[in-house]
C-alpha cells in the first residue's frame, strides 16, 4: 500500500525536479521500440507528476519498517516488488533497472536517482537557478564594486590626496598639447556666441595661427598670418544694441531632434540662440564662473563629451539655459536662500509657504548633508534614503533642495579637488522610501547641468529589494557614471573610502559627529540690501572679465609656443584675481546657508571640513560670520 497522504506540502521546485529526473531515468531504460508502443502512454508521464514528492533527506535509524517511511519515499520493494508503479516499468526493464541499482541501508530513492547522470543534471539544474536567483543581488554588487586602492588606516593626510589629485588628466595645469589646442579653440568658439569677437574674427572660415601652422608645415621660424580676432565687435555691438549672437559656421549642420540627444540639449542650444542676447549669455556662463579657474569650468564640458567641440559647447550652452531660464540658479535659489524660506513659511501665500515648507523639512531632518571629506579629499555629501517619503514634498520642492545642495557643495571645492563623494546610506530602506522622479531629477543635474562634478558614489548597505531598483537606475546612466557607483556593506568597506574617525556616528563611524541643522539668524544676509556696494563690486568684476578675455584672445592668437606659455601664466594671475574678488562680493550676491553658520564655509572662501562645534549664537556674531564690510571689499 501507498504511504500515509498527511504531509507537509513539498515546494514546487523541490517536488517536480525528482520526478523529472525519475521520468527520465525510466525513459533511458525502456527499449525504443517500447517507448513507441501503445502500452506507453502520456498518462503515466502525469501520473508521475501527480504523484509525491521524492524525499530529499536520509531517514532516521527508527524508520526502517515500511510504516515509517515518508509519503513518496520509495524503497527497493517499491521500485522492483510493487506494482504501485508498474505502468512505467515493464518487467525486464525493472529487472535490468534493480540489477544495475545496489541501494545503501539507508535506501531512499533519491539516491538512485541522482546515480543516473541523466537524472542527477536534471536535478542539479533547478537548484543551481534557484541558488543563483537567492544569491543575484549579492553576486551582483560584489562584482560591482571596484574598490580604490589606499591604506584604510592612519589619519587623514590631505597632503597624499592632493598630489594624487593633481595628476587627474585634463585639468588646469596638466594638459596634453592636443587638449590644450582643444582649449583654445573652445574659448574662441564661447566668445563667437557671445559676441566677444569681432566679424572679421577667423572663427568661422579661418584657422588660428596654430592650426595653420601645423597643417601648412610652416616652420616655427617663420611666422603664419595670424587670424584677426579683437574685441571690438562686442564693444560695437553695445554701442548699436545688437542681439543677434554670432552663428558658427561647425554648428549649422546640428540636428534638433538627434536620437542621440539624451537630455535635448541640441533643442536647447538652438532656442538659446534664438530667445537670448550675446550679452546674457555671457553673463550667464561668466556667473557660473564663481571662484573657480574659466579654465576648469569650460573643461570640465569638454571631458564630459570626451573633448569633441560642437557637442561640448551645445552641452555648456544648454546648461546655461537651464540655470538663466528654468531653475534660476542664482538670482533666485541662491540668492533668497534658507532665510527667505523661513520668512515665507510664516507669512507666504498658500504655494509659497508650501514651497518653503518642503525647502525648510529637508534641511531640518537632514535627508541630505554635507560633512567631512573622503581619502581623496572631495566633499563628502550623505543622503539618507530611509527618510524620503514619497508625496511628502512637492516634486518642486525636491528640486529647490537638489539644486540648492549642488551649489552650496560647489564652494567646499578647492583646487585640484574638483569632484565630490556622495554616499546613499541605504540603511533601513525600503520600497516606501523610492521616488523615481527626484532619482531622475538628480540623474540629469549631474548629467547635463554639472558635468564631471561626481568623483564617486558610494551605496551603503543596500538591501534585497533594491536589486530590482537599481537594474532599473543603472539603465538611466551614462556609461561613465554608472562606473563610478561602488557598493558598501559595512563599515570596513566604507573606510576604503573615508577614514573611520571622519565618518559620522550613524554609520558606524568614530567621528562623534551628528547632524542638527542651525536655523537662519536674522541679519545675516544684511549686505544683500546695500545694493551701492554691490554694483560697484560687479564693475569691478566686469573689468577682471574684460581683462581675461583679451589675454585669451592674445593665447588663443600666438603661434609660439613659449610666448603661449607666458600668456597663460598671466591669464592663470587674472583667474586667481577673479577668484579672490568673487568672495568680497560673494555675501551681496548669496544668502547664507547651515554651512557658513556652521564655519564649513568660511567669508574669505576657506573651508573646514571639521569645524568646531561653537557657532553663533545670536544675530551680530552670524553677520561678523556673514563677513562685514571691510575697506578693501571697494576700491
Amino acid at each position: 500500500m501507498r504511504a500515509p497522504t498527511s504531509r507537509a506540502p513539498q515546494p514546487f521546485l523541490f517536488s517536480t525536479a525528482p520526478r523529472l529526473g525519475l521520468i527520465i531515468t525510466r525513459l533511458a531504460g525502456r527499449p525504443k521500440s517500447n517507448l513507441h508502443s501503445s502500452s506507453f502512454r502520456a498518462s503515466n508521464i502525469l501520473r508521475a507528476f501527480s504523484s509525491p514528492a521524492l524525499a530529499l533527506t536520509r531517514p532516521s535509524s527508527s524508520s526502517s519498517s515500511k510504516s515509517a517511511l515518508p509519503r513518496g519515499f520509495l524503497s527497493r520493494r517499491d521500485i522492483c516488488d510493487r506494482k504501485t508503479y508498474s505502468p512505467l516499468l515493464t518487467s525486464q526493464a525493472r529487472k535490468v533497472h534493480c540489477e544495475r541499482r545496489q541501494f545503501s541501508e539507508y535506501g531512499h530513492s533519491s539516491y538512485q536517482v541522482l546515480k543516473s547522470q541523466i537524472s542527477s543534471a536534471l536535478y542539479i539544474i533547478p537548484l543551481v537557478v534557484f541558488g543563483a536567483f537567492v544569491f543575484y543581488g549579492s553576486a551582483t554588487f560584489n562584482s560591482e564594486q571596484q574598490l580604490v586602492s589606499g591604506d584604510s588606516a592612519g589619519d587623514y593626510s590631505g597632503k597624499e590626496d592632493v598630489v594624487a589629485m593633481e595628476q587627474l588628466p585634463g585639468r588646469p595645469g596638466n594638459l596634453t598639447p592636443e587638449q590644450d589646442e582643444k582649449l583654445r579653440k573652445f574659448w574662441e568658439m564661447f566668445l563667437q556666441v557671445c559676441g566677444v569677437l569681432g566679424d572679421d574674427a577667423a572663427g568661422n572660415d579661418t584657422e588660428t595661427a596654430s592650426e595653420t601652422a601645423s597643417r601648412t608645415g610652416t616652420k616655427e621660424t617663420e611666422k603664419p598670418k595670424k587670424s584677426r580676432m579683437s574685441l571690438f565687435k562686442k564693444k560695437k555691438d553695445k554701442e548699436k544694441g545688437t542681439t543677434t549672437p554670432t552663428k558658427i559656421a561647425a554648428m549649422e549642420s546640428l540636428k534638433e531632434n538627434d536620437p542621440e540627444d539624451k537630455w535635448g540639449e541640441n533643442k536647447a542650444y538652438l532656442e538659446t540662440l534664438a530667445t537670448h542676447p550675446p550679452e546674457q549669455i555671457r553673463a550667464t556662463i561668466w556667473s557660473m564662473v564663481k571662484h573657480d579657474h574659466p579654465d576648469a569650468l569650460l573643461l570640465r564640458f569638454l571631458r564630459a563629451r570626451k573633448w569633441d567641440l560642437q557637442r561640448a559647447l551645445v552641452m555648456l550652452m544648454s546648461t546655461m539655459n537651464w540655470r538663466c531660464s528654468d531653475a534660476h540658479v542664482d538670482d533666485v535659489i541662491m540668492a533668497r536662500g534658507e532665510e527667505f524660506a523661513a520668512v515665507n513659511e510664516k507669512s507666504g501665500d498658500a504655494k509659497s509657504k508650501k514651497l518653503a515648507e518642503d525647502f525648510l523639512a529637508q534641511l531640518r531632518m537632514g535627508k541630505s548633508f554635507c560633512y567631512g571629506a573622503d581619502k581623496a579629499g572631495r566633499p563628502i555629501c550623505v543622503v539618507r534614503a530611509r527618510l524620503h517619503k514619497a508625496g511628502e514634498q512637492s516634486e518642486e520642492g525636491l528640486e529647490l533642495f537638489t539644486v540648492y545642495l549642488i551649489e552650496t557643495t560647489r564652494f567646499m571645492l578647492r583646487p585640484p579637488v574638483d569632484t565630490a563623494c556622495v554616499l546613499f546610506d541605504l540603511t533601513g530602506f525600503s520600497y516606501a522610501n523610492m521616488d523615481y522622479t527626484p532619482v531622475k531629477f538628480m540623474i540629469k543635474c549631474f548629467e547635463a547641468n554639472y558635468p564631471e562634478s561626481l568623483g564617486v558614489v558610494l551605496v551603503h548597505k543596500a538591501p534585497w529589494v533594491f536589486q530590482g531598483i537599481w537594474k532599473i537606475i543603472k539603465g538611466w546612466l551614462d556609461p561613465v557614471v554608472a562606473s563610478k557607483v561602488h557598493f558598501t556593506n559595512n563599515l570596513k568597506d566604507l573606510e576604503e573610502f573615508i577614514d573611520a574617525k571622519r565618518i559620522p556616528d550613524d554609520l558606524e563611524g568614530t567621528s562623534g559627529y551628528t547632524y542638527k541643522y542651525k536655523e537662519p539668524v536674522p541679519g545675516e544676509n544684511a549686505k544683500m540690501k546695500d545694493i551701492e556696494t554691490k554694483e560697484k563690486l560687479l564693475q569691478e568684476r566686469e573689468l577682471l572679465y574684460e581683462e581675461y578675455e583679451s589675454k585669451t584672445l592674445e593665447w588663443i592668437n600666438e603661434p609660439d609656443a613659449g610666448k603661449r606659455a607666458v600668456l597663460h601664466a598671466e591669464r592663470d594671475a587674472i583667474a586667481k584675481n577673479l577668484r579672490e574678488q568673487y568672495w568680497r562680493l560673494d555675501p551681496y550676491l548669496r544668502s547664507r546657508s547651515y554651512y557658513d553658520r556652521v564655519g564649513v564655509i568660511k567669508p574669505d572662501g576657506g573651508v573646514d571640513y571639521y569645524p568646531s562645534p561653537v557657532a553663533p549664537t545670536n544675530g551680530t556674531a552670524a553677520a561678523i560670520a556673514a563677513g562685514e564690510t571691510a575697506a578693501n571689499d571697494v576700491d
